[in-house]
């Protein structure tokens, strides 16, 4: 080689390490300006730490300020009525809050007018799926776990019980009935006790459920009182999406010889319910949250920063990636057996390889008869939004009956 090619190399050679160190000294830089960076945080919630739904909420704020410490500034609104919310939102714009996490679905509509006036601000609204409808706003984010699979598990130790009471001629397959306590006729709700039905179906074909709505999210002494009712009228299986802990209270208070057992959700009702609670499932909102976080710090949209299903503005996962968990089998009470069958399907849902909506099914949509979905080619749910959209009620199988203990 020549001298001069030398020189030339010798000099190009030179150039490319400085750049390499110009460029870690900057990345260091930018590094260390992101670990001095703090950003205020507020969450908005409708219930405070006594209720299982924020209960679960506060546990994903707690991971979050363990994670990222100094860094984070908190503010935390409890008891927040739907009605009020607008209120609340304002507070935390004039506390000069960088990210807001609303949780409530209640509050979806406030939150997203909250972000388009105020654009600087990324507002997470948790089980609404109104981020991608008009008006698009890039700081509006909708986000929830697909609670169905964790209903479906749920229905299926449920199911196991049922023919366990079967085989042993506890009960005959005719009085295979699930009494379900909903809070209101929200798609959320009604995706939900669908998927625990169709769960207890897969064990147990006979098997049939009543619904009867609170139309409150946490009223004790309204939900233990409809779960009375339905007890009374003959279900063997009581399960809930509401707040409190009353369901669970009145299966463990029946007489000992009326059969009944609950399935929980949001939290385990082993201690409530020792004799009577089966197992329950619940959202996982920590991987969310954490994430939501890192990507404000860091600069980031929210959406590229998390892993999961991502339409848009909104993002969905399940036992994939952790969004949904299953709550403690009660060994005691379950059937032999349970615990595996359980394993299993966690898997088989991480493998995307159940299909839950799917039968010899007609679905009919509680507000327009007219409007009907055959399940027998299946509804992908979760497929376009994190939040449940399937909202059809299962023609002779579910039955719908008017709460006569709320009067």
């Amino acid at each position: 080689m020549k001298a001069g090619m030398k020189r030339v190399y010798g000099i190009t050679l030179i150039s490319a390490v400085a750049m390499i160190i110009i460029a870690f000294a900057i990345h260091h830089v930018t590094d260390v300006k992101e670990e001095k960076r703090t950003i205020r945080v507020g969450f908005v919630y409708v219930g405070d730490a006594s209720d299982a739904y924020t209960a679960n909420f506060l546990k994903a704020q707690s991971a979050m300020e363990k994670q990222y410490g100094g860094q984070v500034e908190v503010t935390t609104m409890y008891n927040v009525p739907e009605n009020d919310v607008q209120n609340a939102f304002q507070e935390l714009v004039e506390d000069h809050c960088d990210l807001i996490f609303s949780t409530s679905y209640g509050y979806g509509e406030a939150a997203k007018k909250i972000a388009v006036s105020n654009p600087e601000i990324q507002v997470c609204q948790a089980t609404c799926s109104n981020a991608n409808e008009e008006p698009y706003v890039s700081n509006y984010h909708t986000f929830m776990g697909n609670i169905y699979q964790g209903r479906y598990i749920s229905g299926v130790v449920a199911g196991m019980k049922l023919k366990e009471l079967i085989d042993s001629g506890a009960i005959k397959p005719d009085q295979a009935k699930v009494g379900y306590v909903g809070a209101y006729p929200y798609a959320e709700v009604i995706s939900g006790y669908t998927s625990f039905l169709l769960g207890i179906r897969w064990v147990v074909p006979e098997a049939t459920m009543t619904v009867k709505y609170t139309n409150t999210w946490s009223d004790y002494y309204l939900e233990k009182k409809c779960a009375e009712e339905l007890i009374d009228e003959g279900c063997v299986i009581i399960s809930q999406h509401s707040d409190t802990s009353g369901p669970a209270t009145a299966c463990e208070e029946t007489d000992r010889s009326q059969i009944v057992y609950y399935v929980s959700y949001n939290q385990s009702m082993g201690d409530v319910a020792p004799t009577t609670y089966l197992t329950g499932s619940k959202i996982n909102w920590t991987p969310y949250v954490t994430k939501a976080v890192q990507a404000v710090l860091s600069n980031k949209e929210i959406e590229k920063n998390i892993k999961g299903n991502v339409n848009g503005n909104d993002v969905g996962a399940g036992f994939d990636c952790d969004w949904v968990q299953m709550l403690e089998l009660n060994q005691f009470v379950a059937a032999k057996g349970t615990q595996e069958r359980v394993d299993e399907l966690v898997r088989d849902f991480q493998q995307n390889k159940v299909q839950v909506f799917k039968g010899d099914y007609i679905g009919v949509d509680p507000e327009d008869a007219s409007d009907t979905i055959d399940l027998r080619d299946g509804y992908p749910e979760n497929e376009k939004a994190s939040a449940p959209s399937f909202h059809y009620v299962l023609k002779d199988v579910i039955t719908i009956e008017e709460f006569f203990g709320a009067e």
